[in-house]
Formats: structure tokens, C-alpha cells, sequence
């Protein structure tokens, strides 16, 4: 007799096992003409200009995180703001405590800077200037 892991176990077996199979199958089926036209990039129709290996600004991907987390934390709202009677003090002393969190990590990424769209740069001291406030402490 099997256990639950035993059953988890062969699921996944079976699915790498078909995974497998159906791209092997694919590759001996599908036709295989390589063209120019088909290798370039691919950019809504329009003809590529440039590399395709473009630098994109990290803050893309930290502002879209940043909105992930916060809209899933959002979205577990509704239930709450539906049910919170139901639930009586502890449904919204817990809801309380849920929006409390999420404000103190909003506040922490405002502070952090990560919400700005383009920051200062930073300066870099130089060694003369460290030279010199070292003489002037002295």
C-alpha cells in the first residue's frame, strides 16, 4: 500500500516522464527549416534596430515587485472587509494588525527610496576630502 508521499512521488515521475516524451515527439514531428527571417528578433512586427541585449533599468523590475506584493496583499482585504463583523474584536484586531504591517512596509520602502523613479546619485567622497576632514578633526 502506497503512502501519500508514495502517490506524490510517481505523480511527479509521470509528469516528467510525459513532459519528456511529448517534447521528444514534438522535435520528431515538427518541420526543422531554420531562415534568417525566422532567427531575428522578434519585436510586435516591427523590423529590430539594435542589439536585442538592451540594459534595462533594475528599478522596472523592483517597482513591479514592489507592486506584486502590495496588490496581493490588497486583494486579501476584500475577505476580511466582507467577513470582519463575523468575526467579531479578534477578525479586526487581525485585520487591524494585517494593515499595520502593510503600512510599516509601505513607509519602509518610501524611506528606502524604492518608490522614487529616479534618485539622486550618490557622491562618493573623494580622498582629498577625506584627508582633509581627518586633518581639520584633528
Amino acid at each position: 500500500m502506497l503512502t501519500e508521499f508514495g502517490k506524490i512521488f510517481i505523480f511527479i515521475i509521470l509528469a516528467i516522464v510525459f513532459v519528456t516524451i511529448t517534447l521528444f515527439l514534438n522535435k520528431l514531428i515538427r518541420p526543422d527549416r531554420p531562415t534568417h527571417e525566422k532567427k531575428k528578433v522578434y519585436e510586435c512586427g516591427e523590423n529590430p534596430e539594435g542589439s536585442p541585449w538592451v540594459k534595462f533599468n533594475i528599478r522596472f523590475y523592483v517597482v513591479a515587485l514592489i507592486f506584486l506584493i502590495f496588490d496581493v496583499e490588497v486583494v486579501l482585504l476584500f475577505p476580511w472587509a466582507l467577513t470582519y463583523k463575523e468575526n467579531g474584536v479578534y477578525g479586526f484586531v487581525v485585520g487591524i494588525i494585517f494593515l499595520l504591517v502593510l503600512f510599516l512596509g509601505m513607509a519602509y520602502e518610501w524611506r528606502k527610496g524604492d518608490l522614487e523613479w529616479a534618485r539622486p546619485n550618490p557622491k562618493a567622497p573623494k580622498l582629498a576630502e577625506l584627508l582633509k576632514k581627518e586633518a581639520d578633526a584633528k
